[in-house]
C-alpha cells in the first residue's frame, strides 16, 4: 500500500492532517472504493485497519480500496459533536481527496467511540454525503443514561443525540452499521440508537460483540462486519439484530 500525506488547509477548524493509502499498482484516476477513518492513525496502527484491507483484498473478500486515514488533532474539540468538523470533513476535506483521487462511488466514513458520534453527526448534518457508516461503540451520550456529565463536551453530546431521537422521518440513505462489546458502558446508549435510526426508517443493523471499549475489540468486529459492508452485499443476516 503506497501513503500520501495531505495537509487540508483553510477548514472551519483548522488544517486537518490525513494520510490517503492507496494499493499499490492503481493510480489516482482508477475509481476505487474510499473509505475514510476517524483516528486513522490509531484505526491503522493499534487495530491494524489497512494491513487487514490488504489481506481480506488479497483474499478476494473485498475489492482493492483507498483509505484516507485522518488525524484527529484536537480530539475531543472536533469529534464531539461539533458542526465545524462535520463541515470541515464534508465541504473541506472530502472535496479535497475527491480533487485527487477518483472514486467509485460514496465514500464509507468509520469511527470508534467520538469518531462514531462525529460519523453520524457528519452524514446527519451534510446527508447523501457518505453512502455507509461503520460506527463502533459510539459515545452516544444521553442524560439518565450515561453517567458521563464531567465530560467537557457533555452538553453538545446530548444535544446532538436527543436531536436525532427527535427526529421521525429518513435523514439519509446511507446503510449504517453498528457494533458495541458487551462489557462497555456506551452498550445501552448504542443499542437506544439502533432503535432510534430504525424507527426514523434508516438502514441500520446492530451488533452486539464480546469485548470492551477498545483496539482489540474494534479489530475483531471488522470480519465479517465492515468487510462485509465493503462488499456492498449487507450486514451477515445470523449476527444482525435490526434496529435493536
Amino acid at each position: 500500500m503506497a501513503r500520501t500525506r495531505l495537509t487540508v488547509t483553510g477548514t472551519p477548524v483548522g488544517d486537518v492532517d490525513l494520510v490517503v493509502v492507496t494499493p499499490v499498482g492503481t493510480r489516482r484516476s482508477d475509481p476505487l472504493p474510499l473509505l475514510v477513518a476517524h483516528d486513522g492513525p490509531e484505526y491503522s496502527r493499534r487495530a491494524h485497519l489497512v494491513s487487514r484491507l490488504r489481506t481480506a483484498t488479497a483474499d478476494g473478500r473485498v475489492p482493492p480500496t483507498r483509505v484516507v486515514l485522518l488525524e484527529p488533532g484536537p480530539r475531543n474539540e472536533r469529534y464531539a459533536a461539533n458542526p465545524l468538523w462535520a463541515e470541515a470533513l464534508a465541504e473541506h476535506v472530502l472535496p479535497t481527496v475527491h480533487t485527487a483521487y477518483a472514486a467509485d462511488a460514496k465514500p464509507t466514513l468509520v469511527g470508534a467511540s467520538l469518531g462514531a458520534l462525529a460519523s453520524l453527526q457528519t452524514e446527519w448534518r451534510h446527508p447523501g454525503t457518505f453512502g455507509a457508516l461503520f460506527l463502533q461503540s459510539g459515545s452516544f451520550f444521553r442524560k439518565r443514561v450515561d453517567d458521563e456529565e464531567d465530560f467537557e463536551f457533555w452538553d453538545r453530546v446530548t444535544a446532538f443525540v436527543a436531536g436525532v431521537r427527535r427526529a421521525r422521518k429518513r435523514r439519509s440513505d446511507a446503510r449504517i452499521v453498528l457494533t458495541c462489546g458487551a462489557d462497555e458502558g456506551n452498550l445501552a446508549n448504542n443499542r437506544q440508537m439502533a432503535q432510534t435510526l430504525a424507527a426514523s426508517g434508516h438502514d441500520v443493523t446492530f451488533h452486539e460483540r464480546p469485548g470492551r471499549h477498545d483496539w482489540r475489540s474494534w479489530e475483531a468486529a471488522f470480519d465479517p462486519f465492515l468487510l462485509t459492508l465493503l462488499q456492498g452485499s449487507g450486514s451477515p443476516g445470523s449476527s444482525t439484530r435490526r434496529g435493536t
